[in-house]
């Protein structure tokens, strides 16, 4: 039986990746920090051993990644490595002691694209405290592999959506407004002409292609891999389609960067200068290609399943 630890195994990818990783067979222990319950409850999570543990504070120990060695794993998937730091502390400890190593990174690694769909290969051009750090990350990963044979494979996913969270939205942030206004026929500003793009997958393909680089092993080791829907969406193609779900026409207007900023507040507008600048457009084909990655989810189904989820709680109107 395939022993595999999940650091973060509560959140949005783990509450569909560890019972999948169940349902295959693999004797699953979850590291997280105690402070949430699993975002859908699923009887394979009595077959789980969970560990309570502050990764943060470890780390400062030193302490963390023995910690995860000592569990004896073959397969680790790391969910929540934000620096390159945390990816050295964790790495040093299993060099030699681990078959397969996966982690998550983001499409905010490659920064603006240049060609689109955009393929693993571009080059890095990242912006933004998190974009960098990702970055930084699988610069450092991927050298591990190339001079020490570390066996890792890093997982590009883009807005993950599903069911338990707020999906980014048309405007390209988090305003539950922007739904119930294109529910209801109000009108909803874009930036400049709506033309930049989001590139959703759903939770659950995410999870799908972690159970297939593990599966798919062999030609997995040492990649980075785009892990999204088979398409991106404009937003006005995104806010039409939302309008429609409700039997609305969408009522759009479009105003310059600076003006539109003047409609928000300063999170909204951080959040959507954060998306815009980015507009991710990836392609799939290496997924396709190396580990039969076949999304279940196009973007709008992702986010369609989010938005119903939302009018089951009463936060946005339902259809």
């Amino acid at each position: 039986m395939t022993r595999v630890v999940v650091l973060g195994g509560t959140g949005h990818i783990g509450g569909y990746l560890v019972p999948r990783l169940v349902a295959a067979g693999a004797d699953v222990t979850v590291l997280t920090r105690g402070k949430a319950t699993p975002y859908r409850p699923d009887g394979a999570w009595r077959r789980v051993t969970t560990i309570v543990a502050d990764r943060v504070a470890e780390e400062r120990a030193g302490t963390f990644g023995p910690r995860v060695r000592d569990l004896e794993p073959d397969v680790v998937i790391d969910l929540i490595c934000f620096t390159v730091e945390s990816a050295r502390h964790l790495v040093e400890a299993l060099r030699g002691r681990v078959r397969h190593f996966l982690h998550c990174g983001t499409l905010w690694v490659h920064g603006p694209s240049v060609a689109v769909p955009t393929t693993e290969d571009a080059p890095r051009r990242p912006f933004g405290e998190y974009g960098v750090r990702k970055a930084e990350i699988e610069t450092y990963l991927l050298g591990q592999a190339q001079r020490h044979g570390f066996p890792v494979t890093l997982l590009h996913p883009g807005h993950i959506s599903g069911p338990g969270w707020v999906p980014v939205n048309p405007a390209g942030n988090l305003d539950l407004d922007v739904y119930r206004k294109l529910a209801t026929g109000g009108e909803v500003a874009l930036p400049n002409l709506g033309m930049e793009t989001l590139h959703h997958v759903h939770a659950d393909d995410v999870a799908q292609s972690f159970v297939a680089a593990m599966a798919n092993r062999s030609v997995a080791l040492g990649e980075s891999i785009h892990v999204v829907s088979p398409a991106a969406l404009t937003l006005r193609g995104f806010a039409e389609s939302v309008a429609g779900w409700y039997g609305k026409e969408a009522n759009l207007t479009y105003l310059p960067w600076e003006q539109w900023c003047g409609t928000v507040d300063a999170e909204a507008a951080r959040l959507t200068w954060d998306h815009i600048a980015h507009s991710p457009n990836s392609s799939i084909a290496k997924a396709r290609r190396l580990l039969d990655y076949r999304p279940r989810y196009g973007s709008l189904d992702a986010v369609r399943e989010a938005v119903e989820w939302l009018a089951a709680q009463g936060r946005v109107p339902g259809w």
